[in-house]
C-alpha cells in the first residue's frame, strides 16, 4: 500500500467557502459561492498545492456551493484529479461522513468537501476535541482545511487515532 508523507493514510476535510443565501425560489442545497466565498476557494487550494498537499481523490456533496469550492482544485491539481459528488455528504451524518471518507479504494489520500455541523462533529471525533479546540476555538470556518493523517488504515467504523498535520484557512495560510 502506497503512504502518504506521514502516514499510511490521509484525509483531508475541507468545509465549503462561503455562500450566499439562498435567491428566491431556491432551495438551500442550489446556493452558490458569493464573491468572497469563490476567493476563498482559490485561495485555500493554491495554499495546498503550495504546501505540498495532493489529494489523490476529491469527494465532494452535491450541493452547488461544494461543487464550486471543488473547481479550483482541478485549475490548481490539473484536469485528471478524479471528483466524484456523493449525495449523502448534503444532510449527511458522521456515520455518512465515515462511511465515504474510510470506503475501501486504492487511494490514500482523499479529500471531503462538506458541509457544517457535520465537517466540524467529525473533526472533532478524528483529532480528539482538546486538539479541535485549541485548533479552532470558534468553530471550522468556511474554506478552512484539516490535513488528518493515519499509521494505519481507517475504516468506516474505527476512524480513531487521526493526528492533525496541518489546519489552515484561506485567512492563515496556515
Amino acid at each position: 500500500m502506497a503512504t502518504t508523507a506521514s502516514g499510511v493514510y490521509r484525509l483531508y476535510l475541507l468545509r465549503h467557502a462561503r455562500a450566499g443565501w439562498a435567491a428566491p425560489g431556491k432551495t438551500d442545497f442550489d446556493r452558490t459561492l458569493d464573491d468572497e466565498g469563490y476567493a476563498e476557494a482559490e485561495v485555500i487550494a493554491a495554499e495546498m498545492a503550495d504546501q505540498g498537499y495532493h489529494p489523490q481523490l476529491v469527494i465532494s456533496s452535491t450541493a452547488i456551493r461544494c461543487k464550486e469550492t471543488a473547481e479550483p482544485l482541478r485549475r490548481v491539481f490539473g484536469e485528471e484529479l478524479p471528483i466524484q459528488y456523493v449525495d449523502t455528504l448534503y444532510g449527511g451524518t458522521i456515520d455518512s461522513y465515515a462511511e465515504v471518507a474510510f470506503a475501501e479504494r486504492q487511494e490514500t489520500a482523499v479529500l471531503i468537501i462538506g458541509h457544517n455541523p457535520i465537517v466540524e462533529e467529525f473533526f472533532r471525533i478524528l483529532v480528539g476535541q482538546p486538539i479541535a479546540d485549541a485548533t479552532a476555538p470558534n468553530g471550522f470556518p468556511t474554506a478552512a482545511l484539516a490535513t488528518i493523517d493515519f499509521d494505519r488504515r481507517p475504516s468506516d467504523r474505527d476512524y480513531m487515532g487521526g493526528r492533525l498535520s496541518c489546519f489552515m484557512t484561506p485567512r492563515s495560510g496556515r
